[in-house]
């Protein structure tokens, strides 16, 4: 994994990352919108899915959205802050736990809409659901506070 990294180091990209003085700094202020957008969405869904909420399927048709939009910005600009310091952050224990929790999510993501996402659309919030909302909740607020724990550790 360190040859990976230190090839993603050396790119043009991790090169662009580092000498640029405005690329870092603009991929960091959109990974943290990406991160608002993310987490926002997310958490008021999840909530009113916890909470048994009728209102959950409107929140889901606009929450989904902006989730998304989040999460490509965060992609989009946490390669570009990747590439910049490839080799330190694949050992870094933040770093490496917000990679797992992020993964947490994205399969949580799918399980959800595959298997309650039918119920949540007729207006009917299960057990289930809630479990998978109460996930959701957590990964996604532990993914973001460990992406800011990366600097200090």
């Amino acid at each position: 994994m360190t040859t990976i990294a230190a090839a993603i180091e050396g790119s043009a990209l991790g090169a662009a990352a580092r000498a640029s003085p405005w690329l870092y700094p603009a991929a960091n202020l959109a990974h943290v919108l990406g991160a608002a957008l993310l987490v926002g969405a997310s958490a008021t869904f999840d909530i009113a899915v916890l909470r048994g909420k009728r209102a959950a399927p409107f929140v889901m048709q606009a929450g989904i959205p902006l989730a998304a939009l989040g999460l490509a910005v965060q992609l989009v600009s946490g390669i570009v802050l990747f590439a910049a310091e490839a080799g330190p952050l694949v050992r870094n224990p933040a770093f490496l736990g917000k990679l797992a929790l992020i993964a947490i999510g994205l399969a949580n993501i799918a399980v959800f809409h595959l298997a309650f996402g039918p119920a949540l659309r007729e207006r009917r919030i299960t057990a289930g659901a809630r479990i998978t909302a109460g996930v959701s909740l957590l990964a996604w607020v532990a993914a973001l506070l460990l992406g800011r724990t990366i600097a200090y550790v």
